[in-house]
């Protein structure tokens, strides 16, 4: 989704990406460009630029990204331009401009200048978007401020020694107060993320506002004392993913050129071939097709982690060593799409996909496997025939706790080791989840490791719900469970 704004000369538009909720951003004026955060594949921006006739002079990062691999290295490596962090102590695998507080940096007419914000990182930087009158338009938060939050401040404890979230916290309080909120109330602010990404807590699906109405709104902007800041940001945070780390290191240290990642994942493997890779490597086995036609056949062990929903995060958040090598089942055609949301998280170890697809294992006579799934309307006779059956919700507690079929059991995709130790091999459990993609991730997870007896409901709570034949719990508070 692109958001195209014209101000006086200038050019501003916001590249989102749905999938990981994150937003790049395309500044141009006068025949320069300037690209701030983005993403892995690089291509789009050069192509972008070419056809305006411009020049990318340079590639701003707000931080060392936790949630994706960012494109600055192959970027300034295909076009010049150097890559431009804020003030940082880190020591980077690669050549960049390390800014200092207030630095400006000439795009065309425009100049960007650089306000170190200390808080989601201690590198966190905004760049702040000057017009040719000297007008401050623009300003891009990266992680610092979201619309209707603010950046997550447990993450660089990850990364850095002697940090802790408490004190990056106290940080982003000096930086929003001292820094942020001072501007003018009439800029627009442009967040690296919206809703959905797992960098804040209650996000908007808004991405992009004035300063001044996220002054009213905001409730990390409102009037209270450090203490109570660092209370109110801390509180309620769940453990980031995975993955989370490894990304921030190889956006500091770097990585293999994109272009040398889809080279070796883009590589068809007939069925034999398929099957030989999958028993000498190790390879995960990734089906990425719709979880209902997944569910009629796949190959025996693979997981299903659907394409079409949010997959890069579902994959971090499931596999936990980026280096695990991974071979692609996937429609036709969408095979280099799938390697490429693989390495915008850091798995950059696809060795392979099936050519021709599952319908080519098929026709070449191979074991397939299935999951049995049922409607709604087919769980309410199976409970009427057979009375109390086990019912699996694997949607996160926060989800349940709102509401929840009457009788079932919280087993959260996201913890699915410690899950997976409430499911008994010898008991059959109807698994659910909101809609039906992470019930058949959850499914064909545990059926890879011998679960025979897991059925899916088609749809998940939102049929269960709506058939209107299933009783549904009230709002359960967490603190009436302690």
């Amino acid at each position: 989704m692109e958001k195209l704004e014209n101000l006086k000369n200038m050019l501003i538009e916001q590249i989102y990406t749905g999938c990981l909720a994150q937003g790049a951003y395309y500044i141009e004026s006068n025949g320069e460009a300037a690209i701030i955060d983005p993403l892995r594949e690089v291509q789009p921006y050069i192509e972008k630029a070419e056809r305006r006739n411009a020049k990318i002079k340079y590639v701003f990062e707000t931080h060392f990204h936790a949630d994706f691999v960012s494109g600055h290295k192959d970027l300034s490596a295909k076009t010049g331009a150097p890559i431009v962090f804020g003030p940082t102590s880190m020591k980077m695998g690669f050549d960049a401009i390390v800014a200092t507080d207030g630095q400006e940096f000439p795009i065309g007419k425009a100049k960007i200048r650089v306000i170190h914000t200390p808080g989601h990182t201690m590198e966190s930087t905004c760049y702040l978007l000057i017009n040719e009158e000297g007008k401050e338009e623009a300003l891009f938060t990266g992680d610092t401020l979201f619309i209707g939050d603010v950046g997550r401040p447990d993450l660089a404890q990850k990364v850095v020694k002697d940090l802790t979230q408490d004190k990056l916290a106290g940080h982003l309080y000096d930086s929003l107060r001292n820094k942020i909120m001072p501007l003018a109330d009439d800029i627009i602010v442009y967040p690296a993320h919206g809703a959905g990404s797992a960098c804040g807590k209650n996000m908007s699906k808004e991405t992009s506002d004035t300063l001044g109405n996220q002054k009213k709104t905001n409730y990390a902007l409102q009037d209270m004392t450090k203490e109570q800041f660092i209370k109110e940001v801390t509180t309620g945070l769940t453990p980031p993913p995975s993955y989370f780390p490894q990304n921030v290191m190889m956006n500091i240290q770097g990585y293999d050129s994109i272009d040398e990642v889809l080279h070796r994942g883009i590589n068809p493997l007939s069925p034999a071939a398929f099957e030989a890779a999958a028993n000498e490597t190790g390879a995960v086995v990734l089906d990425t097709r719709d979880a209902q036609t997944f569910a009629k056949g796949f190959i025996p062990n693979s997981i299903n982690i659907g394409i079409d929903g949010s997959f890069a995060v579902w994959v971090g958040a499931l596999i936990p060593d980026l280096k695990q090598e991974i071979l692609v089942v996937a429609e036709e055609g969408r095979e280099e799409e799938v390697i490429t949301r693989l390495a915008r998280v850091g798995y950059d170890y696809c060795i392979g996909y099936l050519k021709g697809g599952f319908a080519a294992w098929k026709a070449d006579g191979r074991e397939v496997d299935h999951i049995e799934s049922v409607s709604a309307e087919q769980l309410a006779e199976i409970i009427e025939e057979k009375g109390k059956v086990n019912i699996l919700d694997v949607r996160k507690n926060s989800e349940y706790l709102s509401e929840h079929v009457m009788d079932a059991e919280n087993a959260p995709l996201d913890y699915i080791n410690d899950s997976m130790t409430k499911v008994d091999k010898n008991k059959t459990y109807y698994v659910h989840c909101a809609g039906g993609y992470r019930s058949m991730v959850f499914a064909s997870i545990l059926k890879a490791r011998g679960y025979d007896n897991l059925i899916d409901v088609k749809g998940g709570f939102t049929a269960l719900k709506s058939s209107g034949l299933f009783p549904v719990s009230e709002y359960v508070c967490p603190t009436t469970l302690l």
